[in-house]
């Protein structure tokens, strides 16, 4: 049995419509709990645990790293904890924020790590309580995740794309989006494979390919929705927010392509992807 924390983000909504999976809602599993997800564990004694759920908001993480850091790092760390103590592969997923995000090289794996604000020192705490375990574990950081559902970037654009004639984005931050059905996809395979293979835990990397501006990724969504929003290019500095967000998301994912045999998803086929379902979900409405 596959336990995932989490049911409506946008990692778990995909995992729930592609694998028979037990996922756990707040209501289950409340990650500001961190002792009550690992009773869960206990008592679901899964095969192998999924953690899709997390404290996204990255501005409100400045004002409230507290409640960040028990849901991004100690609850992470009470679910390794509980898999370890049953001998089960645990499969954790974090971001490229945990890294400064300076220069224009893709980060690697085992490059030092050093976040900007609140959310990023929050995700690798609980990298650093999830490797503490030495349990059977694969930490999987990834960036730009979009999908049909939830809120993000594709969704925002749209909207926005759909009101307005012109819109300013940022272009000096570069990096991969990462379709959420390509992460479920990477999740349940890698999942697989340390059942079958426990010497392949470690920490990867999965984004989107090719990389691409913030700016550059809404003229796409705006072409393949057939909008005429233009887009004017800023950078970062015009755009303040009170996390700042790393400049530098590219990401290698050489490691995991070597290790699980999973390529970097292609985003422009999963953009297509998302609002063609986007657009059934109206013609169903």
């Amino acid at each position: 049995m596959i336990l995932v924390f989490g049911h409506t983000g946008q990692v778990a909504t995909e995992l729930r419509a592609m694998a028979e999976v037990t996922a756990l809602g707040r209501g289950a599993a409340d990650l500001s709990d961190p002792v009550a997800c690992a009773a869960a564990i206990r008592a679901h004694a899964p095969t192998v645990v999924i953690n899709a759920a997390a404290y996204t908001a990255v501005d409100r993480a400045e004002e409230e790293e507290a409640l960040a850091t028990t849901i991004n790092g100690a609850a992470p760390g009470a679910m390794a904890e509980a898999c370890a103590a049953l001998g089960t592969p645990f499969v954790h997923i974090s971001t490229d924020y945990v890294f400064a995000g300076d220069g224009d090289a893709p980060w690697h794996p085992e490059d030092p790590v050093a976040p900007l604000g609140a959310y990023g020192r929050s995700k690798l705490a609980g990298e650093e309580a999830v490797r503490s375990t030495g349990g059977c574990l694969a930490i999987l950081r990834t960036s730009w995740v979009v999908s049909a559902h939830g809120s993000n970037f594709v969704k925002t654009m749209l909207r926005l794309g759909a009101e307005r004639d012109r819109l300013t984005i940022v272009a000096d931050q570069i990096g991969g989006p990462t379709p959420a059905r390509a992460i479920a996809a990477a999740c349940l395979s890698i999942a697989d494979q340390l059942i079958a293979d426990p010497s392949k835990c470690g920490t990867y990397h999965f984004s989107g390919a090719p990389d691409t501006s913030w700016a550059d990724f809404a003229r796409a969504i705006f072409d393949e929705a057939g909008l005429g929003c233009a887009v004017e290019d800023i950078p970062s500095s015009a755009y303040p927010t009170p996390a700042r967000r790393p400049l530098n998301s590219r990401m290698d994912c050489g490691t995991t392509e070597a290790v699980f045999g999973i390529a970097r998803p292609d985003w422009r086929a999963g953009l297509r992807d998302i609002i063609e379902e986007l657009g059934q979900k109206r013609r169903t409405e």
